[in-house]
């Protein structure tokens, strides 16, 4: 039994308490979710919602085929093993002196990040990346006494021109409308 991180991609109904039930039915199964990120989609009235759970890959699926089964979930795909570009934004406060401004400003060069705002004790730096990038930046940035971090949780899409959650039929199965036998 093998535990790794699993992305699920999830296109769901954007109305009040979708999320609720999505949390609930990880919390029943048991599962810590490492992040969760929502969003509008390309879809209208469906939000993107991209979560990050640890598991082996049966446990993972057995949730997924539940997730599936949410009202309000249009298509759920676990992307883990797609050819994929993920990111997450971090917003970093760090301590600063004038003495440390400089080294602070050439570390955040070099991770291709964004000074955004600059107090009398501290600096703010915005970096978008992978999970690595972010985790090694914080983790220079330590040495000179983090005050606050804010991140966004991994988001995810596959490459190419279509990928595993494009769904043909566009309306939520909430708002289906069953067909009519005849009789």
């Amino acid at each position: 039994m093998v535990i790794t991180k699993h992305t699920l991609v999830a296109l769901v109904s954007d109305k009040p308490g979708v999320l609720n039930r999505i949390a609930i039915l990880f919390r029943r199964r048991g599962f810590n979710i490492d992040s969760i990120a929502v969003g509008l989609s390309e879809v209208p009235d469906l939000s993107r919602v991209t979560i990050v759970v640890n598991g082996d890959a049966t446990m993972v699926e057995q949730v997924r085929k539940q997730l599936a089964k949410v009202i309000d979930v249009v298509k759920v795909v676990d992307i883990t093993d797609e050819d994929k570009v993920t990111r997450e934004l971090s917003l970093i406060k760090v301590r600063a002196s004038s003495n440390t401004r400089s080294e602070i400003i050439q570390i955040v060069d070099i991770f291709r990040a964004n000074i955004v705002d600059v107090a009398a004790d501290s600096m703010m730096i915005e970096v978008t990346g992978d999970e690595d990038k972010i985790n090694s930046l914080y983790n220079l940035l330590r040495g000179f006494g983090i005050k606050e971090v804010a991140r966004t949780g991994r988001i995810a899409l596959t490459r190419g021109e279509s990928g595993p959650i494009i769904i043909e039929d566009k309306e939520p199965k909430s708002v289906r409308k069953e067909p009519k036998s005849e009789k």
